[in-house]
This record gives C-alpha cells, sequence and structure tokens, in this order.
C-alpha cells in the first residue's frame, strides 16, 4: 500500500514553491509533478495496491486533480493541519488493515531508475512483512552534508539491520562516511506492517497513538477520503517518525537503493537534475547566457541575461526575483519574503 505524505512549508525552492503551492505540486522536472512521478511509480496493481494520500487540506486543490490525472483509485486522507512525519503515517494506519503493508513515500522526491524503486521496496516489503521496520538507505554518491544517515549492519533476509541513524554531518564526517562504505543517505522512505507501526507508536508515544486514534474515530468518512477530527489531531505534538519510531525501536532494518535519488531539496539540487549544455547551464524560460558556467535561468515571463558569471541561479516568479550563489542554496528558506506567502 503506498502511503504518499504531501506537504511543505515551500520555501526551499522559493519563490516558484510557496506555502500555498509547495514544490510536489509543480512540473519541475518535465510535465509531470513530482506528487504525479510519485504516484506514477507505484501505479503497476500488479504490484501495489490503490494509493493513499496525506494530504493537508489547503493543498487538495492541487492534490485530488493532480492525482486523478494519474491513476483513478487514490484515497486521501486530509489533515486538518501539519504535525510532521509519524503522526501522518499513522492516521494512514489506523485506515489500513494490520497486515496491509505501508511504502511511505515523500511526494517531492525524484528518482531515475524506476525499476531499481521497486525491487527495493519489494525487498522492503519482505522484511516488513517479518515485523521489522525498513528504512530505504539511499546510495551516497557523495559526501553530503545536507542529508542524516544510516549505517548499515549485519545482514538480514532481503536487507539490513540498522546498526545507527546519523545526523547531518560536518564536511570531513561525511567524506569519511563515503571512504568506509558502510553508510548511506537516510531518504525517508520507509515500509512497515501498519499493525506493527501502530504498536511500537504506542510504545514509543503513547498520547500521540492515542490522539491520532481519536482524530480517525471522530472523523468523517467519505467514499474516497476521510476527515481525520481536528481537535483531536490539533492536540498532537508533532514529530518525525525518524525521531518517534525508527531510533527507538529494535526492529529497526534498512534495504539498499541505488536508483538516482534526490529530494530535489533546493535551487542547485533541482540544476543538478535538469538537462545542462556544454556549460553546464540550465536555461528555463526566457534567457540567454554569455561566458557562464554552471548557472542557470528559471523565469515566468522576463528575459533574463547573465554575463561573465559561474554557479549562480536567477529565478523570477511575478513579481518576485531570487538571485544566488549555488553555494548558497541551502539558504534561500532564510528569506523573510518567502515565509509569508
Amino acid at each position: 500500500m503506498p502511503v504518499v505524505l504531501c506537504g511543505g512549508s515551500g520555501t526551499r525552492l522559493w519563490p516558484r514553491s510557496r506555502a500555498r503551492k509547495p514544490k510536489p505540486f509543480l512540473p519541475l522536472l518535465g510535465d509531470k509533478t513530482l506528487f504525479q512521478s510519485t504516484l506514477s511509480r507505484c501505479s503497476d496493481r500488479t504490484r501495489f495496491a490503490a494509493p493513499m494520500m496525506v494530504v493537508g487540506e489547503h493543498h487538495m486543490e492541487f492534490a485530488r486533480p493532480q492525482a486523478n490525472a494519474v491513476v483513478d483509485d487514490a484515497y486521501f486522507i486530509i489533515e486538518p493541519m501539519g504535525r510532521n512525519t509519524a503522526p501522518a503515517i499513522a492516521l494512514a494506519a489506523h485506515r489500513l488493515d494490520e497486515d496491509d503493508i505501508m511504502l511511505v513515500c515523500p511526494s517531492d522526491h525524484h528518482i531515475v531508475d524506476e525499476a531499481a524503486f521497486r525491487r527495493s521496496a519489494m525487498a522492503a516489503a519482505e522484511l516488513a512483512a517479518e515485523d521489522w521496520l525498513v528504512s530505504f538507505g539511499i546510495a551516497a554518491t557523495q559526501p553530503e552534508t545536507g542529508y542524516g544517515y544510516i549505517r548499515r549492519g549485519e545482514a538480514v533476509g532481503t536487507g539490513f539491520r540498522v546498526h545507527s541513524f546519523v545526523e547531518k554531518p560536518d564536511l570531513q564526517t561525511a567524506i569519511r562516511f563515503l571512504a568506509e562504505g558502510d553508510y548511506a543517505w537516510n531518504g525517508g522512505i520507509f515500509a512497515f506492517r501498519a499493525g506493527r507501526f501502530l504498536a511500537e507508536l504506542a510504545q514509543h508515544r503513547p498520547e500521540m497513538a492515542d490522539a491520532a486514534a481519536k482524530a480517525i474515530e471522530k472523523g468523517s468518512v467519505e467514499k474516497t477520503a476521510v476527515k481525520p477530527d481536528a481537535a483531536a489531531f490539533a492536540a498532537i505534538k508533532g514529530e518525525s517518525v525518524d525521531y518517534a519510531i525508527m531510533e527507538n525501536t529494535d526492529r529497526a532494518a534498512m534495504v539498499e537503493a541505488d536508483m538516482g535519488w534526490s529530494d530535489i531539496g533546493n535551487w542547485d539540487a533541482l540544476l543538478e537534475n535538469r538537462a545542462q549544455d556544454e556549460n553546464g547551464n540550465v536555461i528555463v524560460g526566457s534567457g540567454e547566457m554569455i561566458d557562464v558556467h554552471g548557472s542557470m535561468v528559471d523565469s515566468d515571463g522576463p528575459h533574463v541575461t547573465i554575463v561573465g558569471l559561474e554557479n549562480v541561479v536567477v529565478v523570477v516568479d511575478g513579481d518576485d526575483i531570487l538571485v544566488a550563489s549555488r553555494t548558497a542554496a541551502q539558504q534561500v528558506n532564510q528569506a523573510s519574503r518567502c515565509k509569508n506567502q
């Protein structure tokens, strides 16, 4: 059962992405949005059940029509407000049979090798059926400081026991991780048996477990959607599934996933995943570059010209303009204007 988590504050790819329409619902790489590509990867009904999407009510205007353009059997859990990934997954688990295998996928990731994704998903499902709580360990291709890591332990079944989860490292530590070869990126893709997840949640976060159960019990059910009770859900203290469950369970496992993955976490990552010319440049919309290398223009209207620069990003969205160096792409979400839109 694919469980697709939709949401986000829309700040890391500002000004194109905004809180009212964050990056999952934008066609950043091709004609499909990242959300639609996520659904497409799980559209083979011989392998995957109909998808369940956890979506904030203020994003349903995008989620429903985009989903219906890709699949005809989508089901929605409509969150009254965001409370991070652990409560979102709990809501979905309460709408499933206890032996259903949940494949939890963020809706804003880019995956090049879909066949490799499916192989990892099948391996994760086998482990989850044996009551392991499974993370996808994304093959680390560079010493990345923007991701958490998973250290591989001994082999178990179709994967490995998790030795430990590691917070985002500094550069020297990330270089060591890559050299040692026992570490993978934690990409935020998981597989659990629904009943096991709820049991772990009750053990490690009992108040969250109770509130999520009440939110579903008191919620309203429609043919293709359920709306959890807002008051019960609002009582939950938001927390990620990593902190609430994965770092506390003694049944954490991982499967290897070498599938050309990116979370498209900033403009630099998006540039890297777009087709580049011989100078490493990308132009989307109207623009030109003269004596420029490793740079990108993304404009929804005005013609943008860059001359004599390297490794810069220029984005035009309506009345908002971003000019940033690629090395500072992680700082875009600090802009005060992007937090107010």
